[in-house]
């Protein structure tokens, strides 16, 4: 079998009002409902990676410890959101604190030259909220194919 791509991915949610809160609200994610209560958007632009990102390197990543927080729900998955910018990623940050979501972690530069930021949704996926410059290059230069080795360590 040869995976062509990524159709589609997102949570599988429980609480309807506290989905569109987090991920309409929250993120600005427009979503049309062509079937009562499945809510989806097919014109964000597909994944970039798809990785399987160790517990222990999230939890470090985020909280600078190896173990996740026992009075959080272990994440079962995780997603990033890119943004335009490095400054954007703050900004998200302090607009998803606005409107009263939890983050985990502030804007900051990772190791590897990615800036995030970190919440859990309320399905529990692990969220980045992220400005990747290796992913914007093609943006300015289609014609030139980048190596970049991404590690989350």
């Amino acid at each position: 079998m040869k995976i062509a791509f990524i159709a589609g991915f997102g949570p599988i949610i429980g609480e309807t009002d506290a989905a569109h809160a987090f991920w309409r609200d929250g993120l600005g994610i427009d979503f049309d409902e062509p079937a009562p209560g499945y809510f989806t958007n097919d014109n964000v632009e597909g994944v970039r990676a798809f990785a399987m990102w160790p517990l222990s390197q999230a939890a470090e990543s985020t909280f600078g410890s190896t173990s996740w927080p026992s009075d959080l729900p272990t994440p079962q998955a995780w997603m990033e959101l890119d943004v335009e910018s490095a400054d954007a990623v703050g900004a998200a940050s302090e607009e998803m604190k606005a409107a009263g979501h939890r983050v985990l972690r502030d804007a900051h530069e990772e190791p590897w030259g990615q800036t995030t930021a970190r919440l859990l949704s309320p399905e529990g996926l692990l969220i980045g909220i992220t400005f990747t410059p290796w992913m914007h290059e093609h943006e300015h230069e289609h014609e030139h194919d980048h190596d970049h080795n991404h590690d989350h360590e």
